[in-house]
Formats: C-alpha cells, structure tokens, sequence
C-alpha cells in the first residue's frame, strides 16, 4: 500500500468514527435516548385568600379581638407552574394555625390557635366562617385555644396586644388518608397520625397587633 493510499484510508475512518460519535450524541435540550431524561416536575400545593395577601397585616375581622370569624382559603394544584388536578391519592388536608412569637408553659413550643383536619380531599377550598366542632362534610374542629377544658374545638384567631407584631402561620397538609383520631386529640398525636402521608404542604402567613390604646 503506497502512502497516499494509508492516509485516504485513514481520514476514512476517522470520519466514520466522527459520525458515529455524532449520531449518539444527543442534540442540545434534548432528553438522552432510551428515556433516561429529567424526571418530570412533581405536583406542588398552594393557597391563596380572599382576606389579606400572604405575609399582610391580617384584618380585625379574623381576630379574636374583632368578629373571631375564619378565613378563607383555596387550594390550589400546580406542576412546573401550570394548573393541575390534585393527586390521585388524596384523601384529605388538615390545617394547623399558631402563634410564631407565643411560647407555651415558658417552652419552645409556639401557641397553637386552631387545627381543623379530615377536610375531604375533593374540596377546592375552605369558605370563611366556618362553625365549631365536627361540620357536615365531615371536617373535624381539633385541639387549639377553643377546645381547651372540653370545648368542641373551633377557630380562634389572633389577640396579640399592642406593641410588636405577632406572626401567625397557616400550615396546609394534603394527605393520602383520612385521620382516625378523635377531635380532642393532642397536638403531638395530631401530627404522628400525618407523619407519612403527607403528599403536599403549603404556608399561608399574616401578622396581627391590637392598636395602641
């Protein structure tokens, strides 16, 4: 073989292997073959209210101080920012309302105002005003500042005085179960009968301060 016929042989193979590496190569944005792509964006809960933006100043009318009347939320399901159904698998959502600044018996535990759970997982949302104890659509009013002394429990909003503003948290919980607890279960036991079935979360915050006298 004379030299020239060695280097065509040569630059012939090296361009076969160029075009072989080509062809296995995915092009830019594109998922490797074989599926083996991102996985897909899970589906995440959120809330949205009527009575003041996330993070404001929350109205007398929700407080303690004032009309002691509930708020209103929505729930709302999305996937890489897009509207969504709800998972397959929900079955319920509880609420846990407390008092960011409150600690209770000189303890690092925060105040804890109000839990409502068993919310049915087919519902889009909670109306203000809602009534004390277990509701029609099987809600159930659990432990909180209502249903201390045997009460039935209810909502009791925020009665922070004057001076600093108190931070209030909503927590949502989406779950793939029902709650079989009682309404006069404590809060520790509340949240062991979530643990592990929580499918989704959402905060909701609002800050609340009496005026000065």
């Amino acid at each position: 073989m004379t030299n020239l016929s060695r280097i065509m042989s040569f630059l012939a193979a090296a361009a076969c292997s160029a075009n072989l590496v080509h062809a296995q190569t995915p092009a830019a944005g594109q998922a490797p073959a074989g599926g083996r792509g991102a996985a897909p964006a899970r589906i995440v809960l959120s809330v949205t209210s009527n009575a003041w933006p996330d993070g404001g100043e929350i109205p007398m009318k929700y407080s303690s101080r004032g009309e002691n009347r509930s708020p209103d939320f929505t729930f709302n399901w999305s996937q890489a920012g897009s509207p969504v159904a709800a998972p397959a698998e929900l079955q319920s959502y509880a609420i846990v309302f407390r008092d960011m600044e409150n600690s209770t018996n000189k303890g690092t535990t925060d105040t804890l105002h109000w839990t409502i759970f068993n919310i049915p997982g087919t519902a889009k949302g909670i109306p203000e005003g809602l009534g004390k104890g277990d509701l029609p659509d099987g809600s159930r009013n659990g432990p909180g500042i209502a249903a201390r002394g045997g009460n039935p429990g209810a909502y009791f909003g925020p009665g922070a005085g004057p001076g600093p503003f108190h931070h209030y948290v909503f927590e949502f919980f989406a779950l793939d179960t029902k709650l079989d607890v009682p309404a006069t279960v404590t809060r520790e036991d509340l949240l062991k009968a979530m643990e592990g079935h929580v499918i989704g979360k959402a905060v909701y915050t609002g800050r609340f301060h009496a005026p000065a006298q």
